[in-house]
């Protein structure tokens, strides 16, 4: 499988169907792939469920493609912080539903998609209304609640640099749940600020292998700083 570099946001979004579940990397702010979204938000596509630490922040990013009527359902661990108004009147007036998931839980049922995990046991929910309609078990004298694999029909990551392969580094925190997502969606996106020859990164500090990415477009100056 090789990586297909496009020319736009645009192109690079154009296999977003209706109903599809798509992983959106971003940790508030940083590392969400703005420009993917907006592409994203100028397609005719309804009914999304997105995949998310967050559910948006202010007016812009995530937040937008809530406010435009895009996402019918929102998995997240934080669904509500400070300017989190856009998803919370959504929520309230019945438009988007919402899966809470406890942070790390989210970030394994992932990770748990990408490595083709069933499933895993977990102490985190045991005993509250998460584990409601889930299978618990008692191991070694601790209830562990079952948790299924995410997996998604897209991915959409920034990342820092791809070389002309498709490997990935990311910078700082804009790292976070990009790894795991482009190994859980069947078709990874990512924006990158540039792309370099092979060689030029280190195979020692390559993040993302190329095999798990699908697609690349360059936003050389994406909405928020690298670093975030």
């Amino acid at each position: 499988m090789s990586t297909t570099f496009v020319e736009s946001t645009a192109q690079a979004v154009e296999c977003v169907r209706d109903g599809d579940t798509v992983l959106i990397g971003g940790f508030g702010a940083a590392g969400q792939p703005v420009e993917l979204i907006e592409a994203l938000m100028a397609r005719d596509v309804s009914g999304l469920t997105v995949v998310n630490n967050n559910a948006g922040n202010g007016t812009t990013g995530l937040a937008a493609l809530i406010g435009a009527g895009k996402v019918a359902k929102m998995i997240c661990s934080f669904p509500r912080q400070h300017d989190s108004q856009i998803f919370d009147a959504a929520y309230r007036s019945g438009q988007v539903e919402l899966e809470l998931v406890p942070q790390g839980t989210l970030a394994e049922r992932i990770r748990a998609g990408g490595a083709g995990i069933g499933g895993f046991f977990t102490p985190t929910g045991y005993g509250t209304a998460l584990a409601e309609g889930k299978e618990t078990r008692v191991i070694d004298g601790r209830g562990y609640v079952l948790e299924a694999p995410l997996v998604a029909d897209v991915a959409l990551v920034k990342a820092l640099r791809a070389d002309e392969l498709g490997n990935l580094i990311y910078r700082k925190t804009a790292r976070n749940f990009g790894p795991i997502m482009c190994t859980a969606a069947a078709h990874a996106i990512v924006q990158v600020s540039e792309v370099v020859p092979v060689g030029s990164i280190d195979p020692e500090i390559v993040v993302t292998p190329y095999i798990y990415v699908d697609t690349v477009v360059t936003v050389p100056h994406p909405a928020t700083p690298a670093s975030a």
